[in-house]
Protein backbone atom coordinates (compact mmCIF):
# COMPACT_ATOMS: atom_id res chain seq x y z
CA UNK A 1 0.00 0.00 0.00
CA UNK A 2 1.52 3.17 -1.33
CA UNK A 3 0.34 6.77 0.00
CA UNK A 4 1.31 9.09 -1.79
CA UNK A 5 1.27 12.65 0.05
CA UNK A 6 1.07 15.05 -2.95
CA UNK A 7 -0.54 17.86 -0.95
CA UNK A 8 3.51 18.86 0.72
CA UNK A 9 4.74 18.20 -3.08
CA UNK A 10 5.46 21.29 -5.11
CA UNK A 11 3.87 21.96 -7.97
CA UNK A 12 6.57 21.81 -10.53
CA UNK A 13 6.47 22.84 -14.72
CA UNK A 14 7.35 21.22 -17.47
CA UNK A 15 10.56 21.90 -18.22
CA UNK A 16 9.82 22.94 -22.25
CA UNK A 17 7.56 25.27 -20.65
CA UNK A 18 10.02 27.27 -18.54
CA UNK A 19 10.94 30.91 -19.21
CA UNK A 20 13.81 32.93 -18.20
CA UNK A 21 11.13 34.44 -15.72
CA UNK A 22 10.83 31.31 -14.07
CA UNK A 23 14.14 31.92 -11.96
CA UNK A 24 12.89 30.01 -8.63
CA UNK A 25 12.26 26.56 -11.11
CA UNK A 26 15.83 27.23 -13.56
CA UNK A 27 18.07 27.11 -10.12
CA UNK A 28 17.18 23.54 -9.91
CA UNK A 29 19.15 23.43 -13.35
CA UNK A 30 22.26 25.33 -11.99
CA UNK A 31 24.88 24.91 -9.41
CA UNK A 32 25.54 27.65 -6.04
CA UNK A 33 28.58 28.25 -8.35
CA UNK A 34 26.46 29.11 -11.59
CA UNK A 35 27.28 26.43 -13.70
CA UNK A 36 24.56 24.46 -15.41
CA UNK A 37 23.60 20.69 -14.61
CA UNK A 38 24.20 18.07 -16.92
CA UNK A 39 22.10 15.75 -18.74
CA UNK A 40 23.28 12.99 -16.32
CA UNK A 41 22.35 14.55 -13.23
CA UNK A 42 19.58 16.48 -14.35
CA UNK A 43 17.67 13.44 -16.18
CA UNK A 44 16.21 15.99 -19.19
CA UNK A 45 16.20 14.92 -22.63
CA UNK A 46 18.60 16.15 -25.43
CA UNK A 47 16.37 18.81 -26.25
CA UNK A 48 14.81 19.71 -23.03
CA UNK A 49 18.33 20.53 -21.94
CA UNK A 50 19.58 22.44 -25.20
CA UNK A 51 15.93 24.96 -24.13
CA UNK A 52 16.92 25.05 -20.26
CA UNK A 53 20.67 25.65 -21.22
CA UNK A 54 19.00 28.85 -23.32
CA UNK A 55 16.72 29.86 -21.00
CA UNK A 56 19.16 30.14 -18.17
CA UNK A 57 21.47 31.79 -20.41
CA UNK A 58 18.97 34.05 -21.25
CA UNK A 59 17.99 34.88 -17.80
CA UNK A 60 21.96 35.16 -17.10
CA UNK A 61 22.14 38.22 -19.83
CA UNK A 62 19.05 39.65 -18.13
CA UNK A 63 21.08 39.64 -14.31
CA UNK A 64 18.00 37.34 -13.43
CA UNK A 65 19.87 34.43 -12.68
CA UNK A 66 23.62 33.89 -10.85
Amino acid sequence: MTTENTATRPERKEPMTLTHMDTEELSRFVTDTGKILPRRITGLTAIQQRHITKTIKRARHLLLVK
